[in-house]
């Protein structure tokens, strides 16, 4: 079995978090590049942890440099950024824009990333339209194979306590059965594995996955 060496963005979050623990036990994978902030302490032989600075593309290249997949769970919540909306920019959209570049100039084979159920580059709403403008942004770029990943609420335990989130979480499955499907809640387990079992066979240009296809390839 042909195994691949990858990078992670983002797994100390709750999708991040699936697709590490996964990847740990799946031989597919034999190295992982975990890129954090803050450094990782980890046991895991298959696991190097690189600190960079998140801004730095060089820092992001040499990350990536013998990856075949790429993998971006980076994202942030208005409270987290004291609801300053350039922050928040500058964590979702340059972020993940600087790493799809590096991937581009490196022809990394598959660059794979979480936005969100409803991006749209012309919404009103700011969060779906800077979604949708990180999704335009990477998909202009060309790269030889990109996965755009769109959850709706995620469900999951996170770290951090977040009051209205753990009440949609408990509302939301609730009345799952009238909502379009695209939107529907989704398990962040079922995002992570999806994104791992559709990377083991790499399809070439731009694709989006909705709550169906997660499922489906989960």
């Amino acid at each position: 079995m042909k195994t691949v060496e990858i990078t992670i963005f983002g797994g100390t979050g709750l999708i991040g978090n699936f697709l590490k623990e996964q990847m740990l036990i799946d031989r597919f994978f034999y190295k992982i590049n975990f890129v954090t902030r803050k450094a990782f302490e980890s046991n895991q032989k298959k696991i190097t942890n690189y600190v960079i600075d998140f801004s730095n593309l060089k820092e992001i290249s040499n990350t990536i440099k013998n990856s075949h997949i790429v993998f971006s769970a980076i994202g942030t919540t208005q409270s987290k950024v004291n609801w300053d909306k350039d922050e928040y920019r500058k964590i979702d959209y340059d972020i993940n824009s600087n790493i799809a570049l590096a991937c581009k100039k490196l022809k990394i084979k598959n660059f794979s990333f979480v936005s969100t159920a409803g991006a749209n580059h012309k919404s009103d709403n700011f969060y779906l339209n800077l979604k949708g403008k990180i999704e335009k942004n990477i998909i202009r770029m060309n790269l030889i194979s990109t996965s755009i990943y769109r959850p709706s609420l995620l469900l999951g335990k996170r770290k951090d306590t977040r009051i209205g989130e753990k009440l949609a979480q408990f509302l939301m499955p609730k009345f799952s059965f009238f909502m379009p499907e695209i939107y529907k809640p989704i398990k962040a387990e079922n995002v992570a594995l999806s994104m791992i079992n559709i990377s083991k066979t790499i399809q070439k240009g731009n694709k989006i996955y909705h709550y169906k296809e997660m499922i489906e390839n989960s």
